[in-house]
């Protein structure tokens, strides 16, 4: 059994999750709630041994690092914190259809991972600028950011199509909306989960920064990567500012908690592809 073999039944593992979480949403059928929860937790038990195996594996061949190096490690890793973040949120506050708006994510992420010819998934030794004890903190932090934004961004979603059939005013909308809690609640899942993402992306970049100083001499460069990092941090905090001070809930928070995932997609993946500078490797 490799790592490979483990992250590709993790990948049909979140995608029989979703599935699941779609049937419960069309029919209505709660009943099935138990089975798509125990499914989630299995693709994450699964996904968990998968990564646990690749640091293993990377240790054998002699290597030894995290698998947190490369982009093909870094979307399992994508994936897993999604994965982990939206079970914490479904056993705090028992949405029961907040799996349909995230889990998808990590499903994609994972489909991208296993699937896709752009990116390596061989296990290769440590450039120079990763070999640090930063590498784990800067990695976690960013990630679990990411992985709260996402889940905002499918909240979002959530918000916008709850709306969408009569209007906020409107709680019932129609039939098949039901099953979606009522707005105030999402909104205010929203403002947590974008708040969450924000107090770890800060730590990420921080972590970052310390991180720069050790291996290039400077704290900050404006490499494309650390600029649209920040772009992302000020997008979140005009967002978390403007709710206290303007008021701005429910559509306008919606929305920009969307417009906040795309730059979080361009930070993470556009980057790396699109923009050369001194995080090009994590493209390999």
């Amino acid at each position: 059994m490799t790592s490979s073999l483990l992250l590709g039944i993790t990948t049909f593992t979140y995608l029989l999750a979703t599935l699941c979480f779609v049937y419960i949403f069309v029919f209505k059928a709660y009943r099935a709630y138990f089975f798509a929860i125990t499914v989630t937790i299995l693709a994450l038990v699964i996904q968990t041994t998968g990564i646990g195996l690749r640091w293993y594996e990377s240790y054998a061949m002699g290597i030894g690092h995290a698998p947190l190096t490369n982009m093909y490690e870094s979307v399992v890793f994508f994936s897993w914190t999604i994965a982990l973040l939206y079970l914490l949120m479904e056993w705090k506050f028992r949405t029961r259809i907040l799996g349909l708006f995230a889990l998808p994510f990590a499903f994609l992420a994972m489909a991208y991972a296993s699937f896709s010819t752009g990116i390596s998934k061989e296990i290769s030794p440590l450039i120079p600028a990763l070999q640090s004890n930063w590498l784990i903190a800067h990695v976690i932090t960013c990630f679990v950011g990411y992985a709260a934004f996402t889940v905002a961004a499918g909240l979002g979603l959530m918000f916008l199509l709850k709306i969408s059939k009569g209007g906020e005013k409107k709680k019932g909308g129609s039939q098949l909306l039901a099953a979606i809690p009522e707005p105030d609640i999402i909104e205010d899942l929203i403002y947590k989960s974008m708040l969450f993402g924000f107090i770890w992306l800060t730590a990420g970049i921080i972590t970052g920064a310390v991180w720069a100083n050790s291996a290039w001499g400077t704290y900050w460069s404006w490499d494309p990567k650390e600029t649209w990092s920040l772009i992302t941090w000020f997008i979140y905090a005009i967002t978390l500012h403007s709710r206290y001070t303007r008021g701005w809930t429910g559509k306008p928070l919606a929305w920009l908690a969307i417009l906040g995932f795309f730059s979080v997609i361009f930070t993470y993946y556009g980057v790396n592809f699109f923009l050369s500078g001194l995080h090009s490797y994590g493209s390999g």
